[in-house]
């Protein structure tokens, strides 16, 4: 039996992590939904978690600490990041981290949906190759 990938939704945003989890879960995932990275941190759904959708700037933690908080624990979770000031150093830092993608809101729900499949499917492969 196939494993439903669990989504993780983190951004102080109410409006965007509503909109973000009402479409992911309507492609069949689990979507969990967090206001903070610390939040996140603390639940239960950090070892599940398949991908994880992140906004850049929060207060306290932002997302691209997040990253790098759980690539020095040797996390290799994808990351999707969204954000509503794009910079061009932030880009290139997540990206070079790992990052499947920098979105810049708002973004298309088609495109949110081609990263979320290609973050996932590179996420199968890698476990694949680590139990090989």
């Amino acid at each position: 039996m196939t494993r439903v990938p669990v989504i993780s939704v983190i951004d102080d945003d109410a409006s965007v992590r509503l909109a973000t989890n009402n479409l992911v879960r309507s492609l069949g995932y689990i979507v969990h939904t967090f206001a903070s990275a610390e939040e996140f941190l603390l639940s239960t759904e950090l070892d599940d978690t398949s991908c994880i959708i992140a906004d850049i700037q929060m207060p306290e933690m932002t997302g691209v600490e997040l990253q790098s908080l759980l690539r020095s624990r040797g996390s290799c979770v994808p990351f999707i990041f969204v954000t509503a000031f794009p910079e061009d150093r932030i880009r290139a830092q997540v990206l070079h981290a790992g990052a499947t993608c920098f979105l810049t809101k708002p973004f298309d729900g088609r495109t949110l949906i081609q990263y979320l499949d290609a973050a996932l499917e590179q996420r199968l492969a890698k476990l694949k190759n680590e139990s090989a």
